[in-house]
């Protein structure tokens, strides 16, 4: 019985391993950290944002790096980040502004809040970003929103708790019609349900929509990353599982970058092993390793599967 079981869970190790075998780490350095996520990066390849949040998801703030002459910066934070729980960056495409969540207050001595969706301009790519500006009604409201992506129409998505959801999470969209953004409207029953979908990003071109469900009856396990295209009429299409890309845990948090067709997305995935351990040297590399049940932000190709769709 126990060789029996042995073998299942070998088998199910190279399964899994076959099924990811096109993810990679987005960045091997970034396993400096216990946790990380949201991953956002410039058209131009050399400016990226990430969230560092402590273990028990208490603290949280924005770091960014910049490339030059082929090697990456090491990581800061960013101006404004560093007192509240700042998370989930996303960088428009002429990198003048930044969209993130947040808890920070509406007034500099006020207190802690839930969390709204906020933003950071600068003048050029050089400039310093400005302080935090609330990007307020008719988006922000008394529940929490968070996850903003933008497309290059300035439309945004973003996800919320509100009472306007059909479910515990829904995902959103505000069209910006030149002067603000109109009455958000949830998305249809082709991408939200009664249950959770969170964490969208809409590619620039509004063309198709990567997001996360919870518990998915053909999920993984966790949450799942799913795609959706639109249709010749402008309606989204029945979503589908990117089971080549996920894991039996939490696969969250996309950043889908046009210029290079990848994906990068936040796991907690882990590699299954049967190995037995001599010393403490083999189990602390074992258990140190990038896929190791930690927050991670990795990388896949969406070619294929665009071109198909």
């Amino acid at each position: 019985m126990t060789n029996y079981l042995l073998s299942i869970i070998f088998i199910s190790s190279i399964a899994s391993s076959q099924n990811n075998n096109s993810v990679e780490p987005a960045f091997e350095f970034l396993s400096n950290y216990h946790h990380v996520r949201d991953f956002t990066i410039s058209s131009n390849q050399n400016e990226a944002y990430f969230s560092i949040v402590s273990p028990n998801e208490k603290l949280s703030a924005i770091a960014f790096m910049k490339k030059g002459k082929d090697k990456w910066s090491k990581p800061k934070l960013v101006s404004f980040t560093g007192k509240y729980k700042d998370l989930e960056p996303f960088l428009s495409t002429d990198g003048l502004r930044m969209y993130f969540a947040s808890n920070r207050p509406l007034t500099e001595n006020g207190e802690a809040k839930d969390f709204d969706i906020w933003y950071v301009e600068r003048k050029n790519i050089k400039s310093e970003w400005s302080a935090p500006i609330n990007i307020g009604n008719p988006i922000n409201t008394t529940a929490d929103e968070f996850y903003p992506t933008v497309a290059n129409n300035k439309n945004l998505y973003y996800t919320s708790d509100s009472d306007k959801s059909i479910g515990k999470d829904d995902i959103f969209m505000s069209v910006w019609n030149g002067k603000n953004y109109e009455n958000p409207i949830r998305l249809e029953e082709t991408i939200n349900s009664k249950g959770y979908e969170f964490n969208a990003y809409i590619s620039p071109d509004e063309t198709f929509l990567i997001y996360t469900i919870y518990g998915s009856p053909d999920g993984l396990g966790s949450g799942d990353l799913y795609i959706s295209f639109k249709d010749a009429y402008g309606n989204w299409k029945k979503s589908f599982n990117l089971k080549e890309f996920n894991s039996e845990s939490m696969d969250y948090c996309p950043f889908y970058d046009a210029s290079t067709q990848i994906v990068y997305f936040t796991s907690k995935r882990s590699l299954p092993t049967t190995k037995s351990f001599q010393n403490i040297k083999e189990f602390e590399s074992e258990i140190q390793k990038y896929q190791n049940g930690l927050s991670r932000i990795y990388k896949v190709s969406l070619k294929e599967i665009i071109e198909k769709n």
